[in-house]
């Protein structure tokens, strides 16, 4: 479900794109926007076996916000990899890349898409300003590492 709210725009000098990130942008971006970091080998594979991306640049073509797809194409879609560098935080562009994500989902899915996320605390406001909701009585759960 989106959000009723007018379209949004990116702030001047930034540019969206489809494509993915570099393997060093993308570590490097979720370890300064507060995410857990992943090492280069956990990143390779994912910048090529995701569904969909959503990047953000700025005039020197420097990455300042990032978001993915996972899923099947059919019914069930997960965002995940939602981060937007620290000095650009707060100027809308993560709420951007989010609405343009859903609109690739909703453009090339069959009607009523499940589309999740796990939701950090500093993301929440944004999932619930854009209409997620808890997934109650459902529960998240992760098989823990070794």
């Amino acid at each position: 479900m989106t959000s009723h709210l007018p379209p949004r725009t990116l702030p001047d000098g930034l540019v969206a794109s489809t494509e993915a990130p570099a393997v060093d942008e993308y570590v490097r971006l979720r370890t300064d926007s507060g995410l857990s970091p992943r090492s280069p080998e956990q990143a390779a594979p994912i910048l090529t076996g995701s569904w969909a991306w959503q990047i953000v640049r700025d005039a020197d073509g420097a990455l300042v916000a990032m978001g993915r797809v996972i899923g099947d194409g059919g019914w069930y879609f997960h965002i995940a990899d939602m981060a937007t560098a620290p000095a650009q935080q707060g100027r809308g562009i993560g709420r951007v890349v989010l609405d343009l994500l859903i609109e690739r989902i909703h453009a090339a899915a069959p009607p009523d898409p499940y589309i999740t996320l796990i939701a950090d605390p500093p993301g929440r406001r944004l999932y619930d300003a854009t209409g997620f909701v808890d997934v109650a009585p459902s529960l998240g759960m992760r098989l823990a590492g070794r």
